[in-house]
């Protein structure tokens, strides 16, 4: 993939949030220092307009015990029916006492984490804000570029064309 395309301001907002929704769940690190990384599975709650991205977490859980003492953290996206793939660095916050954001990103399947509902003890808020984001993706779905791609391997052409890659720079805002 040598169309690069770097992105920023809202039109990077924008790639941020399709990628992200795209992709749903996410491989949320912490501690980054440590080896082995730790790492789950996460999805995303939101991506507000300035490119933060919203979680709901478990206040006792290891990653938000990880972000009190180191607030950075990557976030690595995958849809792989679509060939888009992101990774985003940035700093996370924990609120604990965040009743308006938690009930602005609160879906029905969330009572399965917190049987307590909004209520629950255990439901916190976390924010990340993006410090450095790149993506890699197809200008087609998936088939489309294989069969491109096989095309090109037959006919000698190049399959560097086929997707787009770049920097997304947005500011998150500081929570």
């Amino acid at each position: 993939m040598s169309n690069i395309q770097n992105l920023t301001s809202e039109e990077a907002v924008e790639k941020l949030k399709a990628l992200a929704k795209s992709a749903d769940i996410c491989l949320f690190t912490t501690a980054l220092t440590v080896l082995p990384l730790s790492t789950r599975p996460m999805s995303v709650s939101q991506v507000d307009e300035f490119g933060n991205l919203w979680f709901l977490s478990n206040k006792s859980s290891d990653k938000n015990l990880h972000i009190k003492n180191d607030k950075r953290v990557q976030l690595f996206f995958s849809n792989t029916s679509k060939a888009e793939f992101l990774s985003v660095y940035g700093d996370a916050t924990v609120f604990d006492h965040n009743r308006a954001k938690a009930e602005e990103l609160w879906n029905a399947v969330d009572k399965v984490w917190f049987p307590g509902g909004l209520d629950d003890p255990e439901l916190t808020v976390i924010c990340v804000a993006p410090q450095e984001a790149y993506y890699w993706d197809t200008k087609h779905n998936k088939a489309i570029t294989f069969f491109n791609i096989l095309a090109k391997a037959v006919t000698g052409g190049n399959g560097d064309e086929e997707g787009v890659q770049g920097h997304i720079s947005v500011q998150g805002a500081s929570i």
